[in-house]
């Protein structure tokens, strides 16, 4: 992950201290002890796409990594490296009350490695040891406390499972064909870059009723990374406390329903790229501080954006909610920069706090990040609000573009305006296009301007105008 939440590459690379591996449980009939590190050749690694830098850029966001230094290397070996295991489970089996733990850099607890396994009241406790590689940890799954890779299908239930490592996520399910289906159980991080369930490389994590919760910079509690993969997420509670650590960052395809969902220090939803969060009937609470990577930028609630960092395809990213609450403390509603998105809410509670912020903000970055080139990097949004209210200011920088539809009773009290891009790009053409349906209300609370409107509803104008961009004034 980056981000706003990418993981930061001013990483502090002091030497890890050599840490002797803890006495672990007697290892079951159905376990043995592993002291190889796995390293392979990694699906779809290697060269990123044109114009993107063959890792994460100085300072990149990614409920990954943030601020704060972290130890061992950045960048990833080019390669699947997976470190040991203290424990490793390869022949299908089921477990039940075992206690798996390590203390060992570059290890995981318990590793599932291509079996098939079913693991009842376990114990996993990742109580030290680094990882020697930020990026190994974050993709393929080095130092995290449970790793699931090589087609493994595990099944957890009722489980408690601890990380305090630098780098030591959750539970980890790495490569296509591997599926992690968890439920019922605890998942506590308290380091940096130690996401609560991690899911890679077109892995399959399905959860759910799980208590997750993280404490480190850059540890998202459900977190996706390089190469992606499937995330459905059903019941319970997510919560991050971390800078840069949102609830869901997302380089995969997550869908959430019926949960709770709140990040005390960072934005509560990231999407990067060519991905996607769909949320039913959840309440999503965020509150970013002005400190981070991608706060210099924007303070926000939810980002979607591109980084560049080859971590997720350049695409269109999906952001879909229905029901429930989402909840901004800090900063924008929405930000949207250096990528094309479809949005749609229908029926959400919104809430934005912070009376001087927007609604929706879809404009350029300064690229300092590397999200782009500065002056090119704009967003467009294709948004649609069906069945629901809208309260606040949209602004689209000249660079972007957005496209408006409300629809099915839907009511928007706010403005939009288009406003020039900061960095002097050149302006595209449809800025803002407007379509209000039948039975749908917009109210002004100011004065606004568009490339074009078509109105099929209602314009309370308030004593406010709307200037289009071939000059004629709607009041």
């Amino acid at each position: 992950m980056r981000l706003a939440v990418k993981r930061i590459a001013s990483l502090t690379c002091a030497a890890a201290l050599a840490v002797s591996l803890a006495a672990c449980s007697t290892p079951t009939a159905d376990s043995t002890e592993s002291t190889g590190s796995t390293s392979m050749s990694a699906p779809g690694e290697g060269t990123p796409p044109e114009g993107q830098p063959p890792e994460k850029p100085d300072g990149a966001p990614d409920g990954q990594g943030g601020p704060g230094g972290q130890p061992g290397g950045f960048g990833g070996s080019g390669e699947v490296t997976q470190g040991t295991s203290a424990n490793t489970i390869d022949t299908d089996t089921t477990v039940y009350t075992q206690t798996y733990e390590s203390t060992g850099d570059d290890e995981n607890a318990l590793r599932v490695d291509g079996a098939s396994a079913t693991l009842n009241g376990i114990t996993v406790n990742k109580s030290a040891g680094s990882s020697s590689n930020t990026e190994d940890g974050d993709f393929y799954g080095q130092n995290a406390a449970l790793l699931a890779t090589n087609g493994a299908v595990v099944t957890i239930e009722n489980a408690h499972i601890t990380s305090s490592a630098q780098n030591g996520n959750g539970v980890f399910s790495y490569g296509e064909g591997t599926t992690v289906n968890i439920s019922d159980s605890t998942i506590t991080t308290t380091a940096d870059n130690s996401g609560g369930i991690q899911t890679t490389g077109g892995g399959t994590t399905n959860a759910a009723n799980l208590t997750v919760e993280t404490s480190g910079n850059s540890s998202a509690a459900i977190r996706s990374d390089r190469g992606g993969g499937t995330v459905n997420v059903d019941g319970g509670s997510y919560t991050s406390n971390g800078v840069n650590s949102p609830a869901v960052y997302s380089t995969a395809d997550i869908t959430v329903k019926n949960a709770a969902l709140t990040a005390n220090n960072s934005e509560a939803l990231v999407i990067e790229g060519q991905n996607s969060i769909t949320l039913e009937n959840c309440t999503v609470t965020g509150d970013m501080s002005d400190s981070g990577t991608s706060a210099d930028e924007n303070l926000h609630n939810v980002m979607i954006y591109q980084s560049m960092s080859g971590d997720a395809e350049v695409g269109t990213s999906s952001f879909s909610m229905t029901g429930g609450s989402l909840t901004g403390k800090s900063g924008d509603l929405f930000y949207i920069t250096n990528t094309h998105s479809v949005i749609s809410l229908s029926g959400v509670a919104l809430s934005n706090e912070d009376t001087t912020a927007n609604l929706m903000t879809i404009a350029g970055n300064s690229a300092s990040h590397g999200w782009g080139t500065a002056g090119k990097n704009g967003a467009q949004v294709e948004f649609t609000a069906d069945a629901q209210v809208l309260n606040g200011d949209i602004t689209v920088d000249s660079i972007s573009t957005l496209d408006l539809t409300l629809k099915n009773g839907s009511a928007f009290t706010g403005t939009i305006n288009i406003v020039d891009n900061a960095d002097g790009g050149t302006a595209v053409a449809d800025n803002a296009v407007v379509t209000i349906e039948k039975g749908c209300t917009w109210t002004l609370t100011g004065d606004c301007t568009l490339t074009s409107l078509t109105n099929n509803g209602t314009i309370n104008f308030n004593g406010h105008t709307i200037t289009l961009a071939d000059g004629t004034i709607l009041r």
